[in-house]
């Protein structure tokens, strides 16, 4: 085994999920994950965890979802909502860890899009339940990510170690920057004017929310292997934004984004790919319409873009917006922030002719951050 795997491992346990002996661990491994799965299994028995394995597979749940559709015979499958058996389990976790990894980054994409609205609507509770503990999602740098990345099987292993095995405390002391300016902000801005694209202008309030200093740990609320970002639960949402950096929603390719919004919700959207795919999305429930997440991609350890969100949302020099479910963290005591069953990121690359402002003052300009070397007032 490649004693990165190991590092990967105890990274994972240690600073990420802060186990502690006797805890609840549940850890979900996808098919091809199998190594860091016996790597993370080992260091939990080390530190004396108690570990449920599930086994967290695309080409299953496909099986199942086609199975379904059969069963409906032509309609939309009527899912029981939140098994008792899944409640059950994420209810006694205290840890819950997902190994991403799967044979094939697409394998769900001919289960109709009204069947996984369905079942991710029947499975609310369940989703609650499992992000209640303290929870923390990576992935093992399998062949079917790398060729999804456009790389050799080798250079993404490195991508991805050089982006999961980093200093985090160093990391988390230059995000604290940009958390204090939005704990002590108002209002953001974000503007992009460049020949050949969409204008970006749009404006979001932020009084009164907390960011979250995602330094990979639930110690700072981060639930993220890597992560690297710095976010917030952004409302009353007024303007349009482009996402020019293409993603993956519902396993279909989807390029060029265009949401125009008015009093917080999307009124208006195009995609140059996959707009049915967007569509779906925002046909989700009414919180689909509305913004859950701004996350400011700061791990500049992270180079390139690999169409894969745990890594692409975190890179430097970009700026993420997410449809659907806001993060509790970012909220205060007592208040329900927007309410989705989904939570879809959508990036713009932010390096050149761009702005943010928090409050009128312009914090980070053509990707550098007043902070940094280099900043242009």
């Amino acid at each position: 085994m490649d004693e990165r795997v190991r590092e990967h491992a105890e990274v994972l346990v240690d600073w990420s999920a802060r186990v502690d002996p006797g805890e609840h661990v549940v850890v979900s491994v996808a098919e091809d994950a199998h190594d860091l799965g016996v790597a993370v299994a080992e260091a939990l028995g080390e530190r004396g965890a108690t570990v449920t394995t599930l086994y967290g597979s695309d080409e299953v749940s496909r099986a199942y979802l086609k199975g379904a559709e059969a069963g409906a015979e032509g309609g939309t499958p009527d899912f029981d909502e939140d098994s008792a058996v899944d409640l059950a389990i994420f209810e006694a976790a205290d840890v819950y860890l997902r190994l991403g990894g799967g044979r094939n980054t697409a394998a769900t994409a001919d289960v109709d899009r009204e069947t996984r609205q369905a079942y991710a609507r029947a499975r609310k509770g369940v989703r609650e339940a499992r992000m209640d503990t303290d929870w923390v999602s990576t992935v093992h740098p399998t062949r079917s990510l790398a060729q999804q990345a456009g790389m050799a099987h080798e250079e993404y292993e490195d991508f991805v170690y050089d982006a999961i095995l980093r200093d985090w405390e160093e990391l988390a002391g230059e995000m604290a920057h940009m958390k204090g300016v939005l704990d002590d902000g108002d209002e953001v801005r974000i503007v992009t004017e460049r020949e050949d694209d969409p204008d970006t202008d749009l404006r979001m309030s932020i009084a009164g929310r907390t960011a979250v200093n995602s330094a990979a740990s639930v110690a700072y609320d981060s639930h993220n292997l890597p992560s690297g970002e710095v976010f917030t639960a952004p409302y009353d949402a007024e303007g349009e934004v482009f996402f020019d950096v293409p993603m993956t929603i519902d396993a279909t390719r989807v390029r060029n984004v265009r949401l125009v919004f008015e009093d917080g919700e999307v009124v208006d959207f195009a995609a140059e790919a996959g707009e049915d795919a967007l569509a779906s999305v925002l046909e989700t429930d009414p919180g689909a319409r509305r913004l859950g997440e701004l996350g400011i991609g700061m791990n500049r350890g992270i180079d390139r873009f690999t169409d894969s969100i745990l890594f692409d949302e975190k890179m430097g020099d970009t700026v993420h917006l997410a449809l659907g479910r806001a993060y509790d963290a970012c909220l205060p005591d007592g208040e329900s922030g927007n309410e989705s069953a989904v939570h879809v990121d959508m990036i713009s690359d932010v390096s050149a002719e761009s702005t943010m402002s928090v409050d009128g003052e312009v914090v980070q300009r053509d990707g550098t951050f007043r902070w940094e070397d280099g900043f242009e007032g």
